[in-house]
C-alpha cells in the first residue's frame, strides 16, 4: 500500500509485538521501516496462547483469518482445568468461561511467518541491533552496532525483555530479573498427552498444581501436538536474598533426569505425561520485577516486552502485546492523525495502556503463586479455588474500544 501519512515509523524487533503492529500500520498507510538483529524473524519458544481479549484485538487488526489458516481450527473456548499434580489427582477448580471467551493455542513460529507474509519484504532491514536512540529537531535517530542510523519520526520499541530503548525511554538501565523459576518446555504426541491425562487434554488446557510447581499443558491449535510448560520455584530464600542474575544462555537443552528430579513425589499422571519430553529445554525465567513509570518519551514508545515484561502464568504476554499493537495501530492510522498530532498520540497510548498492562503484569505474578500453593488464601483446595474465582475476568473482558474512543478525545478532544 503507498503510504498516505505524512510520518514515518521505524520498528525496531521483529518478533510477534513488532510485526503484528508493522501489519496494521502498513495497511494504513504509514511509511514503516523494521529493524531486526537478527539474520531473519524468528521466535524462541513453541506454543503461543492468544486470549479472548487478544482474538478481538487481531480480528479488529483484519489478521485474525490469516491467523487461523495456519492454525487449520476457530478459536475455542479455553478456559484452565485446575488438578493436582499429586497422587490422588484431585480436581482442583474447573475454570468457568462463557460461549465469547474464545481463544488459540498456536505456535509461535507459525505465527511469525504468517505476519511475515502480510509484509513487504522491502520494509525489513536485518542485521540491525540498536544501541542507542536520539531524539532531536532533525527527527528521531537510531544507531546500530554497524555504525549506520536511522532517522524517523516515530521510533517504536518492540524489542523485548532485553530491550535497550527502555534504557531511553525510562533514563535508566532497567534490566529483567531472575524470577526464581527455571521453566522446563517440550512438544509431546497428542495420543501421549491423553494417555497421561485422559481425553480432556483435547478439549481442556491443563494445569497440574502443587507445592512450589506446576505445569500448564495445551493442545497447538490445528496440530497433532501438545505444549507442556514446567514451572520450578526456588522459594528457600526470599527474592530479596537471592542472586536474581544470571550471565546468558537464559535457554538450555537439558536432559531428561534434570528436569525429573523436580518431581519426585508427583503423581503417576504427572510423571507419565513427563516421560514423553526426552530432549527438554531449560529457560532460566526472566521478568520486570517493577511495572515501569512511562511507555514513552517524545516520540520513543515501548511496546510489548520491552515495556511489560511479564510472567506467562495468565497467559497474558503475547495478549497484551497484541493489545499494544492494536492501540497504537488505531490511534496513528486514524484519519485525523497527522505528524503534528504524534507526541499527543503517544501520550494518550501511555495514558491507556500502561495501567492496564501493568496490572496484567503484577496480577501475572500472583497467579504463579496460587497455583503453587503459595496465594493470599493459601495451600488448601478452598483457598487456592478463592484466589483463582474471576482470575481472568479483567484480562479477557476488557473493552479496547472503549480504551481507543478515550484515546481518541484525549488526542483531538473531540468524540471519535
Amino acid at each position: 500500500m503507498v503510504p498516505v501519512k505524512d510520518f514515518r515509523v521505524a520498528i525496531v524487533g521483529g518478533g510477534i509485538a513488532g510485526l503484528t503492529l508493522a501489519v496494521g500500520l502498513i495497511r494504513g498507510g504509514v511509511q514503516v521501516d523494521i529493524f531486526e538483529q537478527a539474520s531473519k524473524f524468528e521466535e524462541i519458544g513453541a506454543g503461543v496462547g492468544i486470549g479472548p481479549n487478544a482474538v478481538r484485538a487481531l480480528k479488529g487488526l483484519g489478521i485474525l483469518d490469516d491467523i487461523l489458516r495456519v492454525s487449520n481450527e476457530p478459536p475455542s473456548m479455553r478456559p484452565l482445568l485446575f488438578i493436582s499434580g499429586l497422587p490422588g489427582r484431585e480436581l482442583i477448580y474447573d475454570y468457568p468461561g462463557t460461549d465469547d471467551d474464545l481463544a488459540l493455542g498456536v505456535h509461535r513460529a507459525h505465527f511469525l511467518e504468517t505476519l511475515v507474509s502480510l509484509l513487504p519484504p522491502e520494509v525489513s532491514h536485518f542485521g540491525k541491533k540498536c544501541i542507542s536512540v536520539l531524539e532531536d529537531e532533525g527527527g528521531t535517530t537510531i544507531f546500530f552496532d554497524d555504525g549506520t542510523r536511522h532517522t524517523s519520526d516515530i521510533v517504536i520499541g518492540c524489542d523485548g525483555i532485553k530491550s535497550s530503548i527502555r534504557t531511553t525511554v525510562v533514563g535508566r538501565l532497567v534490566h529483567a530479573k531472575f524470577t526464581r523459576r527455571l521453566v522446563f518446555r517440550g512438544l509431546i504426541p497428542v495420543t501421549a498427552a491423553v494417555a497421561a491425562l485422559g481425553e480432556g487434554i483435547l478439549k481442556r488446557p491443563h494445569c497440574l498444581v502443587g507445592p512450589n510447581r506446576h505445569i500448564i499443558s495445551y493442545p497447538l491449535q490445528g496440530k497433532p501436538i501438545v505444549n507442556v510448560v514446567i514451572f520450578c520455584t526456588d522459594r528457600s530464600k526470599l527474592a530479596e536474598e537471592q542472586d536474581l542474575t544470571f550471565d546468558p544462555p537464559w535457554v538450555v537443552a537439558v536432559e531428561q533426569e534434570e528436569m525429573l528430579e523436580h518431581f519426585v513425589g508427583w503423581g503417576k499422571h504427572v510423571l507419565d505425561l513427563l516421560a514423553n519430553i526426552k530432549k527438554p529445554t531449560k529457560w532460566v525465567l526472566h521478568a520486570l520485577d517493577q511495572p515501569l513509570d512511562s511507555y514513552i518519551r517524545g516520540k520513543i514508545v515501548l511496546v510489548g516486552d520491552s515495556a511489560h515484561s511479564m510472567q506467562p502464568h495468565l497467559g497474558a504476554g503475547a495478549g497484551q502485546a497484541i493489545e499494544d499493537a492494536y492501540m497504537l495501530t488505531r490511534l496513528l492510522t486514524h484519519p485525523s492523525t497527522r505528524l503534528q498530532h504524534l507526541e499527543t498520540v503517544l501520550k494518550a497510548y501511555d495514558h491507556i495502556r500502561r495501567p492496564r498492562a501493568n496490572r496484567v503484569l503484577t496480577s501475572s505474578y500472583a497467579a504463579g503463586e496460587v497455583y503453587e500453593y503459595a496465594g493470599p488464601s493459601g495451600g488448601s483446595i478452598e483457598g487456592i479455588r478463592s484466589d483463582l474465582t474471576d482470575q481472568w475476568d479483567f484480562v479477557w473482558h476488557h473493552d479496547l474500544d472503549h480504551d481507543f474512543e478515550m484515546a481518541v478525545q484525549m488526542v483531538f478532544n473531540a468524540p471519535p
